[in-house]
């Protein structure tokens, strides 16, 4: 029988209401002759609630105690799912990682997969099982406790699981319809997307786009695991949401695809650091072992005198999420105390958004780069860094401009119409 995966996330499973919705779902693809493999994230706010009682009962909790926890929401969830679909005479039974098994490392909270071995539910499915209903999030290590994969790993897991049993697709169930050109609530003119590249997906999720985890797509797109984005709350058929797939399986797209943002970004300069080889991996080695994920670099350099400094000084400008600025400042202190750089001042700016625009017809166009300063210029708004790709254009700018900055770069590149 062809093979699907459904992944339905927390909003859609919030009660029991919404866990029999997804079930009639599941049953209409098992009526449409598939077998059905679901993958369920725990109900909305339940992970969060258990994080909570970890953390109150222990301040420096074992992690692995702290998995064998928070993991508990979405075993809840499967086997509500799977008697929900029994009672709708659709045979289906509950899976928890270990169960199938699903090998992962030990890094608890954030394990990765090893393996997905077939066998088990397999067996099952050849037994006359229709549905299998799989706790995402968690898998099992090799010393035989449960792991978790951080947030947003039941949609990794739900492209692991398609990838490893070859399926027609894999169906990413959540509280939006699609993908669209930008956040509709920063502009009523954002437009759903019939069709997405793995690339833009990916660049999209990870300059803040919401819609996918950014793991998942790497996954489905290492595997080639075709990706349907739809809403759990309406009525859908085939043509459905928004389908991220191979570049090859869209005949036409716009030059830019997408405009996406990040809110909560921090610029950090360190001014006159002096020039020499190797300065940049003492910058940024001991950030990474802090911890700080740094994302926009820009360096300056300049033969000039200043102060005490003689001949090459650069200034070190780098963005990072505005949550992770104590631990740069930190990490940047440390490395100055230990005599691995110099510089003058540690300038910090935490009032800054990123704003991009994203497509994969950027490789074969010329001028993105211009339409997009140009719009920004029309609005008077000043651009503080840029970083580029091979499909990307990112700047940052002074937060309050950052709605602008989207409405003007969408209406730009007019993104509201079809191709």
């Amino acid at each position: 029988m062809p093979l699907l995966v459904m992944k339905f996330g927390g909003t859609s499973v919030a009660d029991l209401a919404r866990i029999e919705n997804a079930a009639k779902k599941v049953q209409k693809e098992v009526e449409r002759g598939y077998d059905v493999i679901v993958i369920v994230s725990a109900m909305s706010g339940k992970t969060n609630e258990l994080v909570g009682w970890v953390e109150t009962t222990s301040k420096l909790y074992d992690a692995r105690e702290y998995d064998a926890v928070v993991s508990s929401g979405e075993n809840v969830t499967a086997g509500l799912m799977a008697l929900r679909l029994q009672e709708m005479g659709v045979p289906a039974r509950s899976w928890q990682g270990w169960q199938v098994p699903i090998n992962t490392t030990s890094a608890h909270s954030s394990a990765r997969f090893v393996d997905i071995p077939r066998a088990n539910m397999d067996a099952k499915f050849a037994e006359g099982f229709k549905v299998a209903v799989v706790a995402g999030f968690q898998g099992v290590s090799h010393e035989g406790r449960i792991t978790t994969l951080g947030r947003g790993g039941s949609d990794t897991t739900a492209v692991a699981f398609a990838a490893a049993f070859g399926a027609e697709r894999c169906d990413i169930y959540t509280d939006v319809d699609g993908v669209y050109t930008t956040d509709p609530r920063i502009t009523d003119k954002a437009r759903k997307l019939d069709k997405i590249a793995f690339e833009e997906m990916l660049e999209l999720a990870s300059l803040g786009a919401k819609v996918l985890q950014t793991r998942s797509v790497e996954l489905a797109m290492r595997y080639k695991v075709r990706l349907r984005v739809l809403s759990s709350f309406e009525d859908t058929d085939e043509h459905s949401g928004t389908l991220v797939c191979d570049e090859e399986e869209i005949m036409e797209s716009k030059v830019v695809s997408g405009v996406a943002y990040s809110r909560d970004e921090a610029k950090m300069t360190l001014v006159t650091v002096e020039d020499r080889p190797g300065v940049a991996s003492a910058i940024f080695g001991p950030l990474a072992e802090a911890g700080v994920n740094v994302d926009m670099i820009v360096q300056n350099i300049s033969e000039k005198n200043y102060g005490t400094h003689t001949g090459a000084v650069t200034d070190m400008t780098f963005s990072c999420p505005v949550n992770q600025v104590a631990r740069a400042q930190k990490a940047m202190e440390d490395a100055r105390a230990a005599g691995l750089i110099t510089y003058d001042d540690l300038a910090v700016d935490t009032d800054v958004a990123k704003v991009s625009v994203v497509g994969i017809g950027m490789r074969s166009h010329a001028g993105v780069a211009a339409t997009m300063f140009k719009a920004l210029a029309a609005e008077n708004v000043n651009i503080k860094v840029i970083a580029t790709s091979e499909i990307k254009i990112s700047v940052l700018i002074d937060r309050k401009y950052m709605e602008l900055a989207v409405q003007a770069l969408h209406d730009a590149f007019e993104l509201d119409k079809a191709v």
